[in-house]
């Protein structure tokens, strides 16, 4: 089985998503052939690197809303994140682009990385407050992920993956993807936002109920008389651009 995943690293509900997930996946008879891949996707693509306004600040531009709602707002998802063991410091999240961020984890992913990756650079975002936008923050967060400091700066130095990054938007795109967190299990079945976790529970059995009843034989050449008859057969929980 595959679950393909669109997210930002500037996304709760992507962190939030990816916990409830793992919760289910940890309690899935065939967790060990489920294959997860993270895919790119940015809320906000001309987000400079060095912000200075805070997170309740850009928040409350971008919905139009008072900066108390704001926090409001965001101490709510704090709260949700803790539900799901997360930590989150948004008074002191560096808000930034993160498309150098992207680019970094699709190389981790060549190197067999791309889990550890992830995970660090969510947590340094929402957790750490580090700024996932700046070169030597990433370079340094991939050594900690088991990647190697001087290549992973060399990538970040170059343009490297960044059409990766561009095949990901893309084809999010072409799903008519808007929000993220966006889950696709076998190319079928689409979860969207940090859904519950018997949500992912419903959806695992299912997918894997199909691939164990394994293709059905098609019967042809088989006379009319008896054959037999046919049958045609950040909303909460999201990020949105």
């Amino acid at each position: 089985m595959r679950i393909d995943i669109w997210s930002d690293y500037a996304c709760p509900f992507c962190y939030i998503g990816k916990r409830r997930l793992e919760h289910a996946l940890s309690q899935f008879p065939g967790r060990d052939q489920v294959e997860v891949v993270f895919r790119s996707f940015q809320l906000d693509p001309n987000a400079r690197t060095d912000e200075t306004r805070d997170i309740h600040e850009l928040l409350a531009g971008k919905y139009g809303m008072t900066r108390d709602k704001a926090k409001e707002m965001n101490a709510q998802l704090a709260e949700q994140a803790q539900g799901v063991g997360l930590e989150f410091n948004f008074d002191t999240i560096q808000s930034t682009n993160t498309f150098d961020a992207h680019r970094l984890s699709h190389y981790a992913a060549t190197q067999g990385k791309a889990p550890q990756m992830t995970e660090r650079l969510l947590r340094a975002y929402f957790t750490d407050s580090l700024n996932v936008g700046d070169r030597k923050v990433l370079a340094e967060l991939a050594a900690e992920a088991g990647l190697d400091q001087a290549e992973v700066a060399a990538v970040l130095d170059s343009e490297t993956y960044g059409d990766r990054v561009e095949a990901d938007i893309e084809a999010a795109r072409q799903l008519n993807i808007t929000g993220v967190p966006f889950f696709v299990f076998n190319n079928k079945y689409a979860v969207s936002g940090a859904q519950p976790g018997p949500v992912f529970t419903e959806v695992l059995d299912t997918v894997w109920a199909e691939e164990q009843k394994g293709p059905e034989l098609q019967v042809v050449g088989q006379p009319k008389s008896g054959a037999a008859p046919s049958a045609d057969g950040c909303d909460d929980g999201s990020c949105s651009i």
